[in-house]
């Protein structure tokens, strides 16, 4: 009977393969880049904001964003980015959202990833490039957008 479970949800696709896994462990080392502690460098006058990322494991690593006016601290987000089921996501944990967003990590290279979630109301789309020096964030969705620059922490 257990076999005939299993071979029910290997065909249904719903139990990750090997191969996707893998897949998902070679996306996270092409943006190793994003490790560290970022400064952001476009904000408006009186704040400030800086991305801590580190790495958990080979499957998961932990982000925080921080938003300031002045010394007071405006803004926390809790952030990750694991492999769950097979596929690579982007999480965020703001306040306001009763429980963490899921975004799908849709598109990797060696300086950029793309991050979807098309049921959510803003954003639906978070992008992240890496030029060498800075790394430009864009949150949007459709035509309204948000565009964060960092620079890495010394």
């Amino acid at each position: 009977m257990k076999y005939c479970l299993l071979a029910a949800l290997l065909a249904l696709g719903t139990i990750p393969s090997h191969a996707q896994k893998a897949e998902s462990k070679a996306q996270m080392k092409q943006m190793e880049w994003l490790l560290g502690g970022w400064t952001r460098v476009n904000n408006p006058a009186g704040k400030s904001g800086y991305e801590y990322w580190q790495r958990k494991n080979d499957q998961e690593w932990h982000g925080q964003g921080i938003a300031l006016k002045g010394t007071d601290t405006t803004f926390v987000e809790l952030l990750k980015i694991v492999v769950e089921r097979g596929a690579l996501y982007y999480v965020a944990d703001v306040p306001g959202n009763n429980k963490p967003v899921y975004f799908e990590i849709t598109s990797v290279n060696e300086n950029s990833f793309i991050c979807e979630n098309p049921t959510h109301d803003f954003p639906k789309r978070i992008e992240y490039r890496f030029d060498g020096k800075q790394i430009h964030a864009r949150v949007s969705a459709g035509s309204q957008g948000i565009d964060y620059i960092f620079e890495r922490r010394p």
